[in-house]
């Protein structure tokens, strides 16, 4: 299992008029803690991308358990279960600042041949970051 976290402070425009979070910003939260869990463990998208390797999102799920709010930095914890093989997954959990769990999500990705765009198995490099993890 590989975990990582990631901050982001809520920004207004992110909000609505109660000033919590509008609910379709959560999905471009997982795709920031998502991209900067990569980055840590030590591949970037765009060096997947680079290999000819797109990762289109098949499933987007989210359960709201408290609202975030306009300027809070929000802790998002980033969780790969399982080894991916054609598919991975990623689950999220979103702490205000009291660290309080706030929000749960999960995403579904496909690992696509951008050439062919059919789906393919993970390229080496990534299964050799990954490896220590599993």
């Amino acid at each position: 299992m590989y975990t990582t976290e990631t901050h982001i402070r809520v920004r207004y425009g992110e909000t609505d008029q109660m000033q919590y979070v509008y609910y379709g910003n959560y999905a471009m939260y997982y795709e920031v803690a998502r991209v900067e869990s990569l980055r840590q463990l030590g591949l970037t998208y765009k060096e997947l991308e680079a290999m000819g390797i797109i990762m289109p999102v098949l499933e987007n799920h989210s359960e709201f358990l408290s609202p975030a709010v306009y300027d809070e930095l929000l802790r998002i914890v980033v969780t790969i279960p399982e080894k991916p093989s054609v598919r991975i997954q990623f689950l999220y959990e979103i702490y205000n600042e009291q660290a309080k769990l706030i929000h749960r999500g999960k995403t579904l990705l496909a690992f696509v041949n951008q050439k062919t765009g059919r789906p393919c198995r993970p390229p080496e490099a990534f299964q050799l970051v990954l490896a220590p993890y599993f």
